[in-house]
């Protein structure tokens, strides 16, 4: 036997080295069985709750409205008074925008058409039927640019609602022109657009007062820019015999009883008249008519027909114009 073999009856020695691995194995595990009882569990999360169903949306023509409470008979009463109350006023305005606006239009047009076929009538005499006034040969006062053609004639006052002559006022607006009738008869006269004259005032290129009256405000408007006159602005009035030119002189403001503003001489009762003046009357303030408003004017001039119209309104005097 050698050295190196063990003797008989010994135990090898790779037994005991086996058995102190699996020892040590077994503690190990033990250990990590241990550590990991130790540690503790990770809480669970926790389940989430399931969203609840959403409900239906209803159906719009399913829904049904409770049916209002019964008016009574006062609330209905009122209801129905406004309502009438609303269409009056509706009505009410669509009257003043005829009447102010769209009216005013169709008889300025209408009085345009009426002055121009009077002229035409009056332009249109024939020699045979003589003229209506001796055609003067006119003179100049030292220093004056104005013809004299002497003494105006004066017609005699028609009678009824008939026309007699033709009103210029270039500061109204170019072309601009009115009839003149007898009387102020407002169903008559004034609400054919023109103007009237005072049945009791003189007449044209007589001494004293040619006093005429027109609307402000609606049924033709034709004095509606009175108050917008300029001192010297002219006046001129047409007649068969021929034009009267008068030149503003000033405004006044009186009551709707102030009938003074027609007398010979304004203002001055039983005065002897000596001068030839024409006043024109109107309503004031527009659209009120609490007062009148006048305005004044004296005579400068005549011209006979013979002579033609004045320079400023020969464009628009008679057919064509």
């Amino acid at each position: 036997m050698t050295d190196d073999q063990p003797a008989a009856g010994e135990p090898e020695a790779s037994e005991p080295v086996h058995a102190s691995r699996r020892d040590a194995r077994a503690a190990r595990e033990a250990a990590e069985a241990t550590v990991s009882a130790a540690k503790p569990e990770k809480a669970a999360k926790p389940a989430k709750a399931p969203k609840p169903d959403k409900a239906p949306k209803p159906d719009k023509a399913a829904k049904v409205s409770a049916p209002a409470a019964p008016r009574s008979i006062g609330t209905r009463i009122i209801g129905i008074f406004g309502e009438l109350l609303i269409t009056v006023g509706v009505l009410v305005l669509l009257f003043l925008g005829w009447q102010l606006w769209w009216n005013s239009i169709v008889l300025g047009n209408e009085q345009s058409g009426a002055a121009t076929a009077l002229a035409d009538e009056w332009q249109s005499a024939t020699p045979t039927n003589g003229p209506a006034t001796p055609a003067p040969t006119p003179t100049r006062a030292p220093g004056s640019t104005i013809p004299d053609y002497g003494v105006p004639p004066v017609l005699a006052a028609p009678g009824g609602a008939a026309d007699f002559g033709i009103l210029y006022v270039p500061r109204f607006g170019d072309g601009y022109k009115r009839t003149i009738s007898e009387g102020i008869d407002p169903g008559t006269v004034l609400n054919k657009g023109g103007a009237g004259h005072y049945s009791d005032s003189q007449m044209p290129g007589d001494v004293g007062n040619f006093a005429i009256a027109a609307h402000r405000d609606g049924w033709g408007s034709a004095f509606i820019n009175i108050n917008e006159l300029h001192l010297g602005d002219a006046i001129y009035v047409e007649t068969k015999d021929g034009w009267y030119t008068y030149r503003f002189r000033g405004l006044e403001y009186v009551s709707p009883f102030g009938v003074g503003v027609v007398d010979p001489v304004p203002q001055v009762k039983n005065a002897t008249p000596t001068d030839r003046l024409i006043t024109l009357t109107s309503c004031n303030p527009l659209y009120i008519a609490s007062e009148r408003i006048i305005a004044y004017g004296a005579f400068e001039s005549w011209q006979p027909r013979s002579a033609g119209a004045p320079a400023e309104i020969a464009a628009y005097v008679g057919t064509g114009n």
